[in-house]
């Protein structure tokens, strides 16, 4: 395939994807009151990955809208069996992988992403919060930050569990959600902690930037 062909046949996908991403922004400014920090933490160019602690089921849009960037998710493949949800979230970037098991395929797919110089958007508590705390990172995602090259970006979402906890069916328009980007770990930084220390460094760093967060907005820091 040549290139000229190859961005005309991206051209469409990309308009979409920045439609898409409109829609959500006017969304989130309709139903939330969002506070946002820290963004010029996330890099202009180059691969990077957000990791990010997970609090709602909206938490992909949260992390997404504040940046000119486009990203790259995962979600689980059950979502994919309904055809017309699994036709949305794949028009918009997100890779399917499967639970419980080292899917190679979706594995292959996100470092080639990152070697082109893409962004990853990672939740590696892997399931929604039960309480609003950081549970532990699981540590498989140490592998595409190194085989990617990529900057990784710690991102904390708060005020999500409060607007959509995983029991409630529909989210509580109003609330503040405050999106917070810390300060990037450099490919080399990176390289130089294994799989653990990098899941323990982050999870520790996420817990820090959340009590920091919820004292700024007058609210109970939690206890870790």
């Amino acid at each position: 395939m040549s290139y000229r062909r190859e961005i005309a046949e991206k051209k469409p996908k990309m308009i979409w994807f920045r439609f898409a991403r409109w829609i959500c922004k006017v969304f989130c400014i309709l139903f939330f009151r969002l506070r946002i920090h820290g963004k010029e933490n996330v890099p202009e160019k180059g691969a990077f990955i957000l990791i990010s602690n997970h609090q709602s089921f909206l938490d992909p849009i949260f992390c997404g809208i504040p940046l000119k960037r486009p990203l790259y998710f995962l979600a689980r493949d059950s979502l994919f069996k309904n055809r017309f949800f699994g036709r949305l979230i794949s028009s918009v970037n997100t890779i399917p992988v499967r639970r419980g098991e080292a899917d190679i395929a979706a594995i292959k797919k996100i470092i080639s992403k990152l070697k082109e110089g893409r962004g990853v958007c990672l939740f590696p508590e892997a399931t929604r919060s039960r309480d609003g705390k950081i549970t532990h990172f699981k540590p498989g995602f140490g592998l595409l930050c190194r085989r990617g090259g990529a900057v990784v970006v710690p991102v904390l979402i708060d005020g999500a569990f409060e607007c959509w906890p995983r029991h409630k069916k529909i989210f509580s328009p109003g609330a503040q959600i405050v999106i917070c980007y810390g300060k990037a770990i450099t490919a080399e930084q990176v390289k130089n902690m294994n799989d653990k220390e990098l899941a323990e460094n982050l999870t520790d760093t996420l817990r820090r930037m959340q009590n920091n967060c919820r004292i700024k907005y007058g609210k109970e820091p939690y206890r870790y």
